[in-house]
């Protein structure tokens, strides 16, 4: 005996078995109690998520003999149910709309319509893919689609809505499928491996569902691989195999090291989970998932994975979005990238290159000795403070000019480019900042400290009061900036050679694009 695979097997044959539809099925069910058929139906969504199983049995509620008339429960027995189920009813045509792209095999369709059912109540039309169809195709689909005989049905079924002319949209009563979520797949792979009498875990049945991105047909063919690849059963480290999925701990250690700036390290975790042979877009994938959860973490702390809270804990609100924004730019162009692993790699060090820590450095790089480096730096620095006198800061003045000469991160710069300068006695730093701002990351604290001490040669305490912040750094820029461009404009427009020019040529000179040069 031949075998029959899942997605063919347990193919829905009544409204009851469609999983994850049931906006969709209320409303066919609720048309076909009430007898309000529409004339033409568009079934729009994804890939296996049951446009055409939807079809179907659409047709056999229309045709079946159980009932006098259309009902919503078809019985599956009678002969008409039966050939529709089996693709040989000749009062239900599913046509191909790929293959058949040209205006001749349409208009043969049409020429068709006027004749009444051989057996059934209705002829249904089924044409799948039917953005494909060519623009004169659809020109001689028009006039039938908008006043068809009352014994006929069409239903369109696409995955891109967006390529059917408005004319014919507008014409058709629109059903849009859903993506199934991962805990209905979930119950509804494990329901089939419970018919089939296949031993299984539950967390290969979460992989497969995780893997099928919401189609069902999708998850079923893995289910499918998964079972034949198991020798007949379903065991997780198998699935992990054949899906090329990796355990979240090495994806923790890798996220871990890159949030501590430790480029070695994070290529080390990298490195073992390469000899997994695991897919690239499926490590940035669950990568991005994690991001996700962390950043959820931050505002909700609903999260029971302790790995998580901790990550969340140390790493910051802003650096944790950037690099969820990294992540998903690499993921959006993974498919066009010549080498996988190296896009992968490329991602990883964009992570490393943004850390506002800034402790990816060349000694991480040239594999050097990190201790023996900062001894190095601290002597530099000793030998320069002991040659140096500690400067001043008696004015904003002298603030703007050591603020712009500071060697920060551009996290750090906009935090305290935002604020103003009030005192410095020697050792304290007063600085007055809008209530939003008054409170600064640790980690940017302890960068901006630092920055600070190699500029005034001195240790300073930093001291933030809130307030209303005048003449900061990043005001006074803006200020000077639109000065120069005012300057600018006004010079532009005063020029006579520029003023001749225009009248010449009937010109104009728009001030917006006026912008002087740094």
């Amino acid at each position: 005996m031949s075998y029959e695979v899942l997605a063919r097997k347990y193919r829905p044959t009544n409204f009851e078995e469609v999983v994850g539809q049931d906006h969709v099925i209320k409303a066919l069910v609720n048309s076909i109690e009430q007898e309000k058929i529409h004339q033409a139906y568009i079934f729009s969504g994804t890939r296996g998520v049951g446009k055409t199983s939807i079809a179907r049995i659409l047709a056999k509620c229309m045709n079946c003999e159980n009932d006098s008339k259309p009902t919503p429960k078809p019985c599956n027995q009678c002969s008409n149910t039966q050939e529709i189920s089996s693709g040989r009813s000749v009062d239900f045509l599913e046509i191909d709309a790929a293959s058949n792209t040209g205006v001749d095999k349409i208009r043969d369709l049409v020429s068709t319509v006027e004749y009444k059912p051989a057996k059934g109540r209705f002829k249904v039309y089924l044409i799948d893919e039917v953005h494909m169809l060519s623009t004169p195709s659809f020109n001689a689909l028009l006039k039938t689609l908008e006043e068809p005989p009352p014994h006929v049905i069409f239903i369109l079924a696409t995955t891109n809505p967006d390529e059917i002319p408005k004319t014919v949209q507008s014409r058709c009563l629109q059903l849009s499928l859903k993506t199934v979520n991962k805990e209905m797949l979930f119950n509804h792979f494990k329901n089939i491996l419970k018919k089939e009498k296949i031993k299984y875990d539950e967390d290969s049945i979460l992989l497969i569902a995780n893997s099928a991105n919401g189609s069902v047909r999708d998850g079923l063919t893995l289910l499918d691989q998964a079972i034949a690849n198991g020798k007949g059963e379903l065991n997780n480290q198998d699935v992990k195999k054949l899906l090329g999925t990796i355990d979240n701990f090495l994806l923790l250690d890798l996220i871990e090291n890159i949030v501590d700036g430790k480029g070695s390290e994070a290529f080390d975790i990298l490195s073992k989970i390469e000899e997994l042979l695991p897919e690239y877009d499926s490590i940035l994938r669950d990568i991005i998932a994690i991001l996700h959860q962390i950043s959820l973490e931050h505002f909700l702390q609903n999260t029971k994975n302790d790995r998580i809270k901790n990550i969340a804990d140390v790493i910051d609100k802003e650096f944790c979005q950037l690099l969820y924004e990294i992540a998903l730019n690499a993921y959006s162009k993974f498919s066009v990238h010549p080498n996988p692993k190296e896009a992968l790699e490329i991602c990883i060090l964009r992570m490393l290159a943004f850390n506002p820590l800034q402790k990816l450095n060349s000694t991480e790089i040239k594999k050097q000795n990190p201790v023996e480096k900062k001894n190095k730096i601290e002597s530099k620095t000793q030998s320069l403070n002991d040659n140096k006198t500690p400067k001043e800061l008696r004015n904003n003045k002298e603030w703007l000019a050591v603020f712009d000469s500071l060697t920060i991160s551009p996290f750090t710069r906009n935090y305290f480019g935002n604020m103003s300068f009030d005192y410095y006695d020697g050792s304290i730093l007063n600085l007055i900042a809008d209530k939003d701002m008054s409170q600064v990351p640790e980690s940017i604290m302890l960068e901006f400290k630092d920055s600070l001490k190699q500029e005034l040669l001195c240790e300073v305490e930093i001291k933030i009061q809130a307030g209303k912040a005048n003449n900061s750094p990043i005001e006074i820029k803006e200020k000077n900036n639109q000065m120069k461009e005012d300057i600018a404009k006004t010079d532009i427009s005063s020029d006579k050679d520029i003023q001749s020019f225009i009248n010449k040529f009937d010109g104009k000179i728009k001030l917006n694009t006026i912008k002087p040069l740094e």
